[in-house]
């Protein structure tokens, strides 16, 4: 009887693997969408898709990308709020930030503020100071 229901349960999973073969395009695409990775890890030195910077021919940092870096490592919070980040835009929760002036906020994108959820450079380190010090123009510009 045992040897019955697992014929019988292989059999069924055979039939099921069967029909995923048969997914159209659209159907994989979606689920290669589902299951893609949430982020990445990127080590110094390596050449990452969607870097924050352009590289020259030989390999230095031609041109730094302040809304590329913020797209990357700062828009999840500073986009819906969380973690009390001032939301990109919102002049009002900017203004008593950008009174302390420019130093103040470079020093806490690359270092973080320690009590807070802003992780030194958005949790992402291997970003450059400049890399992240370009975000942070790229948030003031946008929030005043």
């Amino acid at each position: 009887m045992l040897t019955r229901i697992l014929l019988l349960g292989l059999s069924l999973g055979v039939i099921v693997a069967a029909q995923a073969v048969e997914l159209t395009d659209e159907q994989r695409a979606a689920i290669e969408a589902r299951i893609a990775p949430v982020g990445e890890v990127c080590l110094q030195g390596e050449n990452c898709g969607g870097a924050p910077a352009a590289m020259g021919a030989v390999g230095a940092v031609a041109v730094i990308d302040g809304e590329g870096t913020y797209n990357m490592a700062c828009l999840a919070c500073h986009a819906s709020g969380a973690a009390g980040a001032p939301i990109v835009g919102d002049s009002g929760s900017w203004a008593p930030r950008i009174a302390k002036g420019i130093d103040a906020l470079y020093n806490s994108g690359i270092n973080g503020i320690a009590g807070s959820g802003m992780m030194a450079k958005g949790g992402r380190a291997d970003l450059s100071d400049e890399a992240v010090m370009a975000a942070v123009d790229f948030m003031i510009e946008n929030s005043q």
